[in-house]
């Protein structure tokens, strides 16, 4: 049980370390994070760090069934209450619309597409904000699939990180690359689209 445990740890830790060489956000850059469900990833350590170097984070709250996310800034300590899955959503953060956005998949297949749990409320949520976040998936390798069988309202990520690899998702699917392209990548883009 130890070695699970152990490993587990580890996977967490190296998508975290992946993470954070992909994404640096800037000061006072809203990124979006979520509170783990069910065995997945566990942003909360680095949420804390990108808090700590000056960004803000937010979290989601389900606003109603079928429509888009909300995101609420959130900062430890603040007033939480129970919403959807029994997860903490903020009581007090504002309204906020994320450059960056960690999406946790339960799978993810080669074209970039993820699988959550049913409800759809990341893609109404990617398509409905303006200007789009860049969209990190994390997930476990494991976790990759050939195919999602996507419909016409999914929207593929912008980039995963697994503990194995960093990949930019490109019109022909999935490509590894390392920290320095993909730092460089998400730059150009966060340039390219700016907040307001």
């Amino acid at each position: 049980a130890d070695s699970i445990e152990e490993a587990l740890m580890d996977a967490h830790a190296d998508i975290a370390a992946r993470a954070a060489l992909l994404a640096d956000p800037l000061p006072a850059m809203v990124v979006a994070c979520y509170w783990p469900l069910k065995g997945e990833f566990d942003p909360r350590f680095l949420m804390r760090a990108w808090r700590d170097a000056g960004a803000r984070t937010a979290l989601p709250v389900v606003v109603q069934k079928g429509a888009p996310l909300q995101f609420r800034d959130w900062w430890p300590g603040m007033r939480t209450s129970l919403g959807v899955y029994d997860l903490p959503v903020p009581e007090e953060g504002d309204v906020v619309i994320p450059r960056l956005a960690l999406v946790p998949p339960i799978g993810f297949d080669a074209m970039g597409y993820r699988l959550g749990y049913g409800g759809g409320y990341y893609d109404r949520t990617l398509a409905a904000l303006v200007p789009r976040p860049l969209a990190i998936g994390v997930a476990f390798d494991i976790s990759r699939m050939d195919t999602i069988h996507p419909q016409v309202h999914d929207i593929a990520m912008d980039f995963i990180a697994t503990p194995e690899q960093l990949y930019q998702v490109t019109p022909t699917g999935l490509q590894a690359i390392d920290a320095q392209q993909a730092r460089a990548e998400l730059n150009a883009r966060l340039v390219a689209s700016p907040p307001f």
